[in-house]
C-alpha cells in the first residue's frame, strides 16, 4: 500500500494525454467519487495482505492520507512493470506499514457542532455518499452514507414474525411509545405493512397508543386507510380509533377513502360514525372527491349518511360542477337525481355547461342541455358555452348548443361564435354555424375591436389573415362583405400576397380604391401592399383599381421635401415594412411619396411603366423623373410618359369607361384587339 501511495503521486504527475483525455471532461467531484470507489474497491483485496503483516507493521500511521487519484492503480501498475520506459523510471520508496488494510480518513464532522452544508449523493454504482462542505463551498470531508440498522421490533413487525414482536412488546425494557423516526411509532409500522396480527399484539400491550399520530398527523387509522389496509381498518376501529382525526392537510380517514376509491373502507367508516362532510385544506368534501372518481357506489353511501351535494369547495366549485369538469357523467346523472342545481355557478361565472363545453365533454353536454340547464350563462370573459365549443373545434357541441342558445345574448356578448372559429381555422364548425343561420357579417363590439391592433371586426378578416382559403370562399358564399373591415380585408390578401385569396376578395366586390382612414393616401391603398408583386399589382388595376391619382402631385415640377418616415409599431402593422413614409398634415401620403420608401424604389421603374398603361396624358413630378432618372435602362419609360400619349392608348381608355371592363370579353372583336384593351399585352395585329 505504501508503494502505491509513493507511485501515485509520481505517476500523476507524469501521466500520458491518454490519460488526460480520459479523465478531463470530469470534475473534482466526479474525480473524488471516482477515486472513492475504486478506493472501496480495492478495500478488500488489500485487507488480506495487511492482516499477514500485522506483526510487521512498526511506521507510524498516516492520519490524513489523501485518496488515491483515478489513475493510482495504474501507476503502481507501472511501477512493478519491467518494461516501464527508462526515461521515466519509477521512484525509490521506502517500504512503509499501516495498522489498519487502507490509510483511514478523518472521521466525518459531527453533525451537532458543524457549521457547513452536508448534501447526499449516489455514484454511478448505486454507492450512497455524504459530502460535508464548508459555508465557502469547499469540500471538507466526503464519505459512504452509514446505513441505519432497524429496530428489532419494527423489523419483526414489517416481516410479520408476531411471535417475536410479543417477545419484545412484553418485555420491560421495549417502549412501544418510543418513535422510530419522528412521530413513527409500531403501530403505524403494522398499519403500514397491513400486519393484522402484530397490530393486534400491539394494541394488547398499549391501548393508549390507537390514535398516537405521526410527524406529518397521521394515525395509524389514517396509514391503514392510505394503504388500503381493510384488516387493519377493522381492528383499529374495533378498538376505538377516533374516525375523524385527520392529517395536517387536513385530511380524514373518509376523504383518504374516497381518494382510493375504496367502498368497503368507506363502508366501515361510516358504520363508527365518520362525518361526512368535514373538508380538506382545499375545501373538498369526502363527495366530491368521490363523484371525481365517479364512483357511484360510494356517492350513494355517503348521501345517505348525510353529505350534501351542494357543499363549495375555497375556489366555489361544487360536486355538480367537479363532475361536469371531469366528464364523469354517471356522477353527474347522480347529483342531478338528488337534486344538485343544474346552473350552480363558480366565482368566475363558469357553470357545469360551460365547464363541459370547455373540456368537449359531449355525452356531458348532451344531458346537461336534456336536462334544460341553461345555455346563456357567461363565463367571466363574457362568452357563452357556444363560444367555447366554437373555440376548441367541438362541432357536435355547437350543434347542441344551438337550439338552446339565444341568438341575441349572443349578440349582446359583443362577438360571434364565427369570430372564434374563423381565428382558429375550426372549418367544419365554421360551416355549422354558417348553415344555422348565424350572421356571416357580424362584427366586433368596440371593446372587443380594441383588442387587436389592427382593429379588425369579422370572421372574414380572420380567415383571409390565418391564410385560410377554404374558409374565406365559404364565408364569402354565404354573402360576407369584405368592405366592413376599417383595414380591408383585401389590403390583408395583398400584404400576405395571397393571389387566391385576392381574387376571391376582388370577385365578391372587394372595393379596391378604398383608403385606411387613420393612414390617408391619396392613392388606393390597397398600392402600398402589391407594388412588389407587380403581377398582383397589374390584376387589381384591371379590375378596377384606379391609376390616375397615383400621377397627381402636390409640389408637381417643384423640388420635394424630406419625406418624413416612421417605425412605429403601428406602422408596421399596418404596412409589414418600415421606413414607409408619414402622411403630411391632413393631405395623406402621396403616390411619388410611398414608392420613395428605400424598400419599394428600387422597383420604381417597372411601377410607373405599368401605371402608365391605365391613363392618357399625364405629367410626371419631379420625384418621379428623379427615380427614373436613376437608372439608364428606365430611359425609356420616361420617353412612353412624355406627351402626347398615343391614339391607340387614348382609344383603349375611353372604351375601358364606356363599356366597362368586365363587359370587355363579351364584344365581337378580334382576339388580339380584346387582349390589348384588356392589358394581356398583346397588339391590334394579333389573330
Amino acid at each position: 500500500m505504501a508503494a502505491a501511495a509513493g507511485v501515485s503521486r509520481s505517476a500523476s504527475r507524469g501521466r500520458s494525454f491518454e490519460d488526460y483525455s480520459i479523465y478531463g471532461t470530469l470534475s473534482d467531484d466526479e474525480l473524488l467519487q471516482l477515486a472513492i470507489e475504486r478506493s472501496l474497491t480495492d478495500l478488500n483485496d488489500a485487507t488480506t495482505t495487511n492482516d499477514a503483516n500485522d506483526a510487521t507493521k512498526t511506521a507510524p500511521v498516516l492520519a490524513a492520507s489523501p485518496p488515491r487519484p483515478p489513475d493510482a492503480a495504474n501507476a503502481n501498475a507501472n511501477a512493478n512493470n519491467p518494461h516501464q520506459c527508462p526515461h521515466n523510471p519509477p521512484p525509490t520508496v521506502a517500504p512503509v506499514h499501516y495498522s489498519s488494510p487502507y490509510p483511514p480518513s478523518e472521521l466525518p464532522p459531527d453533525l451537532k457542532t458543524f457549521k457547513g452544508s452536508v448534501s447526499h449523493f449516489i455514484t454511478g454504482t448505486g454507492k450512497r455518499m455524504v459530502a460535508y462542505r464548508s459555508h465557502e463551498g469547499s469540500l471538507v470531508h466526503i464519505c459512504p452514507e452509514p446505513d441505519e440498522e432497524e429496530e428489532p421490533l419494527f423489523e419483526a413487525i414489517r416481516v410479520g414474525d408476531a411471535k417475536k414482536v410479543r417477545e419484545l412488546a412484553t418485555q420491560s425494557e421495549t417502549n412501544l411509545m418510543l418513535p422510530s423516526k419522528p412521530g413513527w411509532l409500531a403501530i403505524h409500522q403494522a398499519a403500514w405493512y397491513g400486519q393484522e396480527t402484530c397490530l393486534k399484539v400491539l394494541l394488547s400491550a398499549q391501548p393508549g397508543m390507537i390514535n398516537k399520530r405521526t410527524e406529518s398527523g397521521e394515525t395509524a387509522l389514517l396509514v391503514a386507510v392510505s394503504k388500503g389496509r381493510l384488516n387493519c381498518v377493522n381492528m383499529l376501529l374495533e378498538y376505538g380509533a377516533d374516525v375523524d382525526i385527520a392529517n395536517h392537510e387536513p385530511e380524514t380517514p373518509l376523504y383518504k377513502a374516497c381518494e382510493r376509491s375504496s367502498a368497503a373502507v368507506v363502508a366501515a367508516l361510516l358504520n363508527h360514525g365518520a362525518a361526512v362532510n368535514t373538508r380538506c385544506i382545499l375545501g373538498w368534501t369526502a363527495l366530491q372527491e368521490a363523484v371525481c372518481r365517479n364512483n357511484l357506489e360510494i356517492c350513494d353511501m355517503l348521501m345517505k349518511a348525510g353529505a350534501k351535494h351542494n357543499v363549495k369547495n375555497t375556489y366555489g366549485i361544487s360536486p355538480l360542477f367537479t363532475a361536469a369538469q371531469s366528464g364523469q357523467l354517471a356522477a353527474l346523472r347522480f347529483l342531478l337525481k338528488h337534486g344538485a342545481d343544474i346552473n350552480s355557478q363558480a366565482p368566475d361565472g363558469a357553470t357545469a355547461l360551460y365547464e363541459a363545453a370547455k373540456n368537449g365533454h359531449e355525452k356531458v353536454v348532451e344531458l346537461l342541455v336534456s336536462q334544460k340547464a341553461d345555455a346563456n350563462k357567461p363565463g367571466k370573459t363574457g362568452l357563452l358555452p357556444i363560444h367555447i365549443a366554437a373555440q376548441i373545434g367541438s362541432v357536435n357541441i355547437v350543434r347542441m348548443l344551438m337550439g338552446a342558445t339565444s341568438k341575441a345574448r349572443v349578440w349582446r356578448t359583443g362577438i360571434s361564435p364565427l369570430h372564434l372559429a374563423a381565428e382558429r381555422n375550426r372549418d367544419d364548425v365554421l360551416e355549422a354555424l354558417i348553415e344555422a343561420g348565424y350572421d356571416v357579417n357580424a362584427t366586433l363590439s368596440e371593446e372587443r375591436s380594441r383588442l387587436y391592433e389592427d382593429r379588425r371586426s369579422t370572421a372574414l378578416y380572420f380567415s383571409v389573415i390565418n391564410n385560410n382559403i377554404d374558409a374565406v370562399r365559404m364565408l364569402l358564399a354565404a354573402g360576407a362583405n369584405p368592405n366592413l373591415d376599417v383595414f380591408r380585408t383585401l389590403m390583408v390578401a395583398a400584404r400576405m400576397g395571397c393571389i387566391e385569396t385576392l381574387t376571391l376578395l376582388v370577385e365578391h366586390g372587394a372595393d379596391i380604391n378604398a383608403s385606411i382612414p387613420t393612414h390617408p393616401t391619396t392613392f388606393p391603398a390597397v398600392y402600398m401592399f402589391s407594388m412588389k408583386y407587380l403581377s398582383l399589382f397589374k390584376y387589381l388595376l384591371d379590375n378596377g383599381g384606379h391609376a390616375l391619382p397615383c400621377f397627381d402631385c402636390f409640389y408637381g415640377n417643384k423640388p420635394h421635401p424630406p419625406i418624413r418616415t416612421t417605425r412605429s409599431q403601428t406602422q408596421e402593422m399596418i404596412y409589414s415594412d418600415r421606413g414607409l413614409p408619414q402622411p403630411q398634415g391632413t393631405r395623406g401620403v402621396q403616390f411619388c411619396e410611398m414608392i420613395s420608401a428605400p424598400n419599394i424604389s428600387r422597383w420604381a421603374g417597372p411601377i410607373i411603366d405599368i401605371l402608365l398603361d391605365y391613363v392618357g396624358n399625364v405629367t410626371l413630378c419631379s420625384k418621379l423623373m428623379e427615380h427614373l432618372d436613376s437608372y439608364p435602362d428606365w430611359s425609356g419609360i420616361k420617353e412612353k410618359a412624355a406627351p402626347p400619349r398615343p391614339l391607340i392608348q387614348l382609344c383603349r381608355l375611353e372604351i375601358h369607361q364606356l363599356v366597362g371592363r368586365r363587359r370587355l370579353k363579351r364584344l365581337p372583336l378580334p382576339g388580339g384587339l380584346i387582349r390589348f384593351l384588356s392589358h394581356d399585352y398583346g397588339t391590334v395585329d394579333e389573330p
